[in-house]
């Protein structure tokens, strides 16, 4: 089945879908975007999403051509056009076209707003069962990765880097800490059951999925620690695991040649993975 793309207010077949080559996300990777999560042919957390559309745009000195009531109902329609009932809808705007210069228009350039669909059975994740296995590398990503910008060849590169050495994705590790994975926040489990993941900062982006399950540790009595920590403390982890938008909550049970607690996704990790699908799938819109 062809999918059916929102570009720029029209409804299109995705062969027939068109942006310029002048288009400044294609050029110079001047955009940002947002994956929102469809289970049931709902959207699960959305108000998180746009929210932080809305900053990153902002960061960047972009305005959403549609308003709050519009982009939700594109977010809807474009569900019900496609039949789609699992998967994700990938959103992606753009400064919009010029000239290519480093200096971009400071105003009247109207942006280029995208969105698809992809097909993914979210619920039954085979990696969230058997866990999955990271390499450390080197964070060079640039300063601003709380922004949610386009420019994702360094992540593609790390990923990449990871498999190549067995793994299945990277840990970025900046000045002696972990910062995240490639496209994911990053989390362990301490000997003594606390929950740490890094706060907050530029180093890192504020995931949707990220807040809402410190939210729900901490109303199911885990303790819970926004702090850095070494690859040293998740080498010698009782648990790991990353969070995402479609992959919700997903063990991590190798770090390069270690396993981390014994091999085997753990307790807890599977417990948050639980209550996060069973609390924001009766609360998806």
């Amino acid at each position: 089945m062809t999918r059916i793309v929102y570009l720029n207010g029209e409804w299109l077949p995705e062969n027939e879908a068109r942006i310029s080559v002048f288009d400044r996300g294609f050029l110079m990777a001047d955009g940002v975007y947002e994956v929102t999560c469809v289970l049931d042919g709902k959207l699960v957390e959305y108000a998180g999403h746009a929210a932080r559309l809305h900053r990153s745009a902002r960061e960047l000195g972009m305005v959403l051509p549609l308003n709050e009531e519009e982009l939700l109902a594109v977010h809807r329609e474009i569900v019900a056009r496609n039949g789609l009932d699992q998967g994700m809808i990938y959103l992606q705007l753009t400064r919009g076209v010029a000239d290519r210069d480093f200096a971009y228009p400071a105003e009247g350039t109207p942006p280029t707003l995208v969105l698809f669909t992809q097909a993914k059975n979210v619920l039954q994740n085979q990696v969230a069962e058997k866990g999955i296995a990271v390499a450390l590398l080197p964070d060079l990503r640039w300063g601003r990765r709380d922004i949610k910008t386009i420019q994702l060849l360094y992540p593609s590169m790390a990923k990449m880097e990871a498999m190549s050495r067995g793994a299945d994705d990277a840990w970025l590790v900046e000045d002696g800490f972990v910062t995240e994975g490639s496209a994911a926040n990053a989390h362990i489990v301490t000997a003594d059951g606390v929950l740490v993941t890094r706060d907050l900062s530029h180093a890192l982006l504020s995931g949707i999925t990220r807040g809402s399950v410190l939210e729900l540790a901490a109303q199911n009595g885990i303790r819970v620690e926004e702090r850095a920590f070494t690859p040293a403390e998740a080498l010698s982890a009782r648990e790991a695991f990353i969070t995402s938008a479609t992959n919700f909550v997903v063990p991590v049970i190798r770090i390069d040649e270690t396993a981390i607690g014994d091999g085997t996704p753990g307790a807890l990790t599977r417990d948050l993975r639980r209550i996060y699908i069973e609390t924001r799938r009766s609360a998806a819109i």
